[in-house]
């Protein structure tokens, strides 16, 4: 096997290194980005290997199209230089797919973390329970599970683990909490609150590390609560936060450490990423693709929208075919204006996806007009046009107006777009420029 070869190849380079694999189905990069930052700020020795990029030791890696997890080869070798650069710690975001296919058999994971798991890549996987079997391979190889007590996976995954399980949540009750939620036009700000005696076991926090925070009796136990803001927005990323926060909990960062990290922590390229416009309208990027990632980011977009909320996406050819409608639905309970268009298609018929995408939008009470036949923008439409450049460009030349807010998800920090058989280089934010470019009307 590939996988086995690599690690012996390189020496078993991961037993060196404190790994710990992230998983699941949306907020993954974010929650691996976060990780790292809490470790490199508190000076740690700390590499991480993400969809947007991996960084080794001192040194920056494009990881090529697509890839979230990279083949057994890349790995090892990404390890192996993780472990020659000095580094105490490895981030590793892992994919269903990786864990599947054996990508990562022989990494010497040491901590797993969860974010989510929703209905997504059912095209590889057939069903949701193969799909959360193959996220379960994860926790079942280290000795410490971070699992989202909020998330309908929760209680099947905590029974698949073999280690011990930390749990983390907002909704539900768990060993890392969320409480005192104030969403602001700018940042997040929530207190993090936990048991001293199942979060602390292993740390050796004095007087000067509790001074933060309050320190307060429920029953028999002890509690400790901390304020934490954040330059991320929505409560999606409290979520994210905190289950950065419970891994590094385990490996005694302090107080201050854990705040001042998450407040200096900003957002990935492609990860609700504003662009400057110069104009009366906002544009936001993000990589949201899936309709669970749609049900969590959409609510807190059209909150934050003083205008009209103009949604622009598509979904990618050759892969789970039954979300497209849903995705559809999701965006028409929210967007006052929708634009379908090309997201990958590769070998798909770009206009199939996008009809399949309308039937559920469509449910929704939208109803399509044509581009060529458009005369004034008015909530409840719908528009298909294949390419993205054009579709983007028809939302910020002819749909937008003073307070819309443009998203346009599901492409986010990619470099490229897949076209039948070939990679065409592709960036959102550019193509958003050169759109205002040619914006008169201001």
């Amino acid at each position: 096997m590939i996988a086995i070869g690599a690690n012996l190849y390189y020496r078993n380079p991961s037993r060196k290194l404190f790994v710990i694999g992230v998983t699941g189905t949306d907020g993954k990069t974010t929650t691996v980005n976060l990780i790292y930052h809490l470790l490199k700020t508190a000076g740690k020795k700390v590499s991480m290997i993400s969809t947007v990029k991996a960084i080794i030791g001192e040194e920056e890696y494009h990881l090529g199209f697509h890839v979230t997890t990279p083949d057994s080869r890349e790995i090892q070798k990404f390890i192996s230089l993780a472990a020659l650069a000095g580094s105490e710690y490895l981030i590793l975001e892992t994919t269903s797919h990786a864990l599947d296919q054996f990508r990562v058999r022989g990494v010497n994971f040491r901590m797993g973390v969860l974010t989510n798991i929703t209905s997504e890549h059912l095209d590889y996987h057939k069903n949701y329970e193969n799909y959360l079997q193959s996220k379960a391979k994860l926790f079942k190889k280290t000795a410490l599970a971070i699992l989202n007590a909020d998330d309908p996976s929760f209680a099947k995954l905590k029974s698949e683990v073999k280690g011990r399980v930390l749990s983390y949540g907002i909704k539900k009750s768990a060993d890392v909490m969320a409480i005192h939620i104030r969403h602001e036009a700018l940042e997040t700000r929530f207190d993090v609150t936990f048991s001293q005696a199942e979060v602390l076991a292993a740390n050796q926090w004095g007087q000067e590390d509790l001074k933060y925070g309050n320190e307060f009796e429920l029953g028999d136990e002890k509690y400790l609560e901390y304020p934490i803001r954040s330059n991320l927005l929505g409560e999606f990323n409290i979520n994210n936060i905190l289950a950065a926060i419970a891994c590094v909990l385990k490996l005694n960062l302090s107080p201050q450490e854990i705040m001042e990290g998450i407040q200096s922590f900003m957002p990935p390229q492609g990860r609700m990423e504003r662009v400057e416009t110069g104009r009366d309208f906002e544009v936001m990027i993000d990589f949201a693709h899936t309709p669970g990632a749609f049900e969590k980011v959409l609510p807190f977009v059209k909150s934050i929208t003083r205008g009209r909320l103009v949604h622009v996406f598509g979904a990618a050819g050759l892969r789970d075919f039954a979300k497209r409608p849903k995705m559809g639905a999701i965006s028409a309970q929210y967007a006052d204006l929708i634009v379908l268009t090309a997201e990958d298609p590769r070998t798909e018929d770009v206009n199939q996806i996008m009809s399949e995408i309308a039937s559920g939008a469509k449910k929704g009470q939208f109803k399509e007009v044509s581009v060529a036949a458009f005369e004034k923008s008015e909530k409840g439409q719908l528009f298909l046009i294949p390419d993205r450049q054009d579709a983007i460009e028809f939302a910020v030349r002819k749909l937008a107006q003073r307070d819309d807010l443009i998203f346009i998800s599901g492409k986010g920090h990619e470099t490229s777009m897949c076209l039948g058989h070939q990679e065409f280089p592709w960036s959102e934010r550019k193509a958003v420029v050169e759109a205002l470019k040619e914006r008169k009307d201001f």
